[in-house]
């Protein structure tokens, strides 16, 4: 396994050495810049060893460099996901979903548990100051190691069974993650859509860090900005992922600028790290514009030709009148299959709070009666002409771990067994209106909670409460705000909530399968036995039904598994559990996602898939090579 992985970053190094590197050339827009002195060239700014190409596929180019972007988004705090698409990483996936260096020049692994970094010797931050073994020393030592800024201590997920990495900077390019079992998950972390961001520039944070900085000049910003001293200061500078400090160095292809929306702008870094074949310096586009509107009002604008990249905000059922529109608004609708296990899954609350519910939500037998009690064909063909696909919450068809037999798995419709199941528990009581009555005299009426901010969810909603109630069983649904709505699950205040499945639909035996096992409250099936997990038994509750333990012990075998067929032959056990068991009940997938392009934007591929992770929705499609032809 060890070779294997070489191997596999060999490669990707083996192509870049063979070929001498082009002469980087400034993009026009910064000519003047460089001619002032304002800037030092292209050769100055880019690593001397800069990542070259490696878009030329599914027919894109090269092209011109010039140009801005527009793009709509529905709230503020979205323009941090320009730190997803722009996906720059440490190590990130292709298009083939394989991982590959990136901002690493190399990485060498060992027995799968010692990892070796090579930075790129150049690289800069998107400020010009050097990006070395220093910013990851400070991370470590000076942030996930300092109680005041991180109280929880070294994050869940840099661990190993709770055991952190010995960490060690080799010299100003070459760090050294050791753990002393194998952390085959620790590559998929890092090529995340939203990274652990393991560096940080140290040379930007170091003034708001007590240990380095003017104390009278932190305690100055502190009184200034009204926080509760250096620790609060520091964490509110240190905003790597949410893109809301201007100031804050960067190493991805466009930064923000100063000032809020509702316009953002956001401009190239000259020092990114990247060139075409030719040596021009990428990212092509001079910036993007993203400009925040109403939610509603995202389909209808992108309609009249108001963005040149669109898929934010945007759901299936807006691509028949996006496609009518094409022609007047200068653009074109490709369609991508979503990668999530499910566009949408109910969620039973095993660890709800609610001792009848909870041994009901408990009971296999229930959870299939829903799930059975469930028209998906209905609500395929009603809401997406067919094309998508009904069934649970499973591995899809992309995927080497696929299996038809799971995705109908008590999936399909049948009223009569649904009955017969119910009646089987003991609910066979009914009010004058037809609703089962629970044990304790309560009426089975099933309140699910969601954000609010799918319509899709809510259609399909609307189309499963007639069936359910042919069961006996009443729906009530209850929107929160997305914060809050998990912050009942996670106290085991709701009893069912609604939200889209599995992340990542399209595994390989190698992908993590830990949203599978109860070790992350983010599950909304079993929040509390995450928190047990997550917590080692600080909170929550442990893992008590032999199913989940049975998961919870793959999940680990996973982790101590030396070949893929190994991982394989458990990803499949754990994904039967969850076929079997109805954790979460599916409603369809493969529903395709609305991606519309400007007749002016190039590299752009026809065929893709959508999804977070892997994939970080648009960014394994290189922002950075996107290119203006107006």
């Amino acid at each position: 396994m060890r070779k294997l992985l070489k191997a596999v970053f060999a490669l990707a190094l083996l192509g870049q050495a063979a070929a001498a590197t082009p002469t980087p050339i400034d993009p026009p827009s910064l000519a003047a810049d460089v001619a002032a002195g304002a800037l030092p060239a292209a050769a100055g700014r880019v690593p001397q060893e800069p990542l070259v190409g490696g878009f030329e596929t599914l027919g894109r180019t090269t092209g011109k460099s010039g140009g801005r972007l527009r793009t709509l988004l529905p709230k503020d705090k979205d323009v941090r996901l320009l730190n997803v698409w722009g996906y720059a990483r440490l190590v990130g996936y292709d298009e083939n979903l394989q991982i590959r260096p990136d901002i690493l020049k190399a990485i060498e692994i060992t027995d799968n548990r010692i990892f070796t970094m090579h930075l790129r010797k150049g690289h800069k931050w998107s400020d010009g100051a050097p990006f070395t073994s220093e910013d990851f020393r400070y991370y470590w030592e000076d942030i996930a190691s300092n109680p005041e800024l991180t109280p929880a201590g070294i994050p869940e997920e840099l661990t190993v069974d709770g055991v952190p990495p010995v960490f060690t900077v080799i010299d100003e390019t070459t760090v050294r993650y050791e753990w002393p079992t194998p952390n085959p998950r620790f590559l998929a972390l890092l090529a995340q859509a939203r990274e652990p961001y393991i560096y940080r520039p140290a040379h930007y944070l170091k003034r708001f860090h007590i240990k380095y900085g003017d104390k009278a000049d932190i305690d100055a910003l502190v009184a200034a900005e009204k926080v509760k001293g250096w620790a609060a200061l520091h964490n509110r500078r240190d905003s790597m992922y949410d893109n809301d400090n201007s100031e804050m160095p960067s190493l991805q292809p466009f930064v923000i600028e100063p000032g809020g929306g509702p316009v953002f702008h956001f401009r190239r870094n000259p020092y990114f790290h990247r060139l075409d074949p030719y040596g021009m310096q990428l990212p092509y586009l001079d910036g993007i514009d993203v400009t925040i509107v109403e939610p509603g009002l995202i389909a209808a604008k992108t309609a009249a030709g108001d963005a040149d990249l669109q898929f934010r905000g945007l759901a299936f059922s807006d691509a028949g009148a996006l496609k009518a529109a094409e022609n007047g608004g200068g653009f074109k609708v490709k369609l991508y299959p979503v990668t999530k296990g499910a566009q949408v899954a109910l969620f039973p609350n095993l660890t709800t709070a609610d001792p009848v519910w909870r041994n009901l939500m408990r009971d296999a037998r229930f959870r299939r009666a829903l799930s059975a009690a469930i028209d998906r064909d209905d609500i395929n063909r009603s809401l997406f002409f067919g094309l998508a696909t009904a069934g649970n919450n499973t591995a899809l068809k992309e995927s080497p771990l696929y299996d038809p037999a799971r995705t109908v798995r008590d999936a399909i419709f049948d009223l009569a067994k649904a009955n017969a199941l119910l009646d089987e528990i003991g609910l066979t009581q009914r009010d004058a209106r037809g609703i089962r009555l629970l044990p304790d005299g309560r009426g089975l009426q099933i309140v699910v909670e969601t954000s609010g901010e799918s319509g899709e969810e809510a259609a399909i909603l609307e189309l499963i409460a007639p069936t359910w109630r042919k069961a006996g069983i009443g729906m009530i649904v209850r929107p929160y705000e997305r914060s809050v709505l998990r912050n009942r699950a996670y106290a085991g205040e709701s009893h069912m909530t609604v939200w889209s499945g599995f992340e990542n639909g399209v595994p390989t035996p190698s992908a993590s399968p830990d949203e599978l096992a109860p070790v992350h409250q983010e599950f909304l099936a079993w929040p509390r036995w995450g928190q047990y997990i997550a917590t080692k038994g600080a909170s929550g509750e442990a893992v008590d039904l032999p199913e989940g333990q049975r998961l919870l012990q793959l999940y680990k075998d996973w982790t101590l598994a030396t070949d893929d067929a190994a991982r394989a032959a458990i990803w499949r056990e754990m994904l039967d559990i969850h076929a079997d068991q109805q954790f979460s009940i599916g409603i369809v997938s493969g529903v395709l996602q609305p991606v519309v392009v400007s007749n002016a934007l190039r590299n752009v591929p026809q065929a893709g898939i959508f999804g977070w992770d892997p994939g970080a929705q648009f960014g394994i499609y290189r922002l950075d090579a996107l290119w203006l032809d107006r």
